[in-house]
């Protein structure tokens, strides 16, 4: 659960909610239709489904994973769906036992998307797969890779040169 949450940015009434119906094998993806909260299946924060993609690595990880008639891809003991407190506690004894600070379900969400960031992908392509409702939320996470707007800007040409050869009459057009 806490790779598929590291390579997807689900948030966890998603992971928990996540049947397998909603996995394409074939074409790596998974589609976000449910949110599991409080033992209650609804849909997820911005009311939208969406559509992530997943990687080699975490196809394989979902691939070993037992298979219940349930449908859910994570179920406790009895075959029910997980809650959000049967996830709390063995986070907070992974934590623990790795010599990490205690650190919640969400906080994979940022790094899922801070690594994303950090490599260079679009904050749109971030926002599509976080499924936020408004760029502005998914931001939050442009300042960990700065250079990745100075590379945007850098690739513009100068437009000083074409200034002083006259290219671009910038003078004519502020005095008119």
């Amino acid at each position: 659960m806490i790779i598929l949450a590291l390579a997807t940015g689900l948030r966890q009434g998603e992971l928990l909610g996540l049947q397998w119906a909603d996995i394409n094998v074939e074409k790596r993806f998974l589609m976000v239709r449910h949110n599991y909260f409080r033992g209650r299946m609804g849909s997820p924060k911005s009311n939208k489904k969406r559509i992530v993609p997943l990687n080699p690595s975490t196809m394989d990880a979902l691939l070993e994973l037992k298979r219940h008639p349930n449908g859910f891809v994570f179920f406790d003991e009895k075959g029910n769906p997980l809650t959000d407190q049967k996830c709390k506690w063995p986070m907070i004894r992974a934590c623990r036992v790795a010599g990490l600070r205690q650190i919640s379900w969400h906080v994979l969400r940022h790094t899922f998307a801070s690594h994303l960031v950090q490599n260079g992908v679009s904050i749109m392509v971030v926002q599509k797969y976080l499924g936020h409702a408004d760029v502005r939320t998914t931001q939050r996470y442009s300042h960990l890779n700065p250079d990745l707007d100075h590379s945007a800007v850098d690739s513009l040409p100068s437009y000083r040169t074409y200034i002083a050869q006259n290219v671009i009459p910038f003078r004519k057009c502020a005095e008119s």
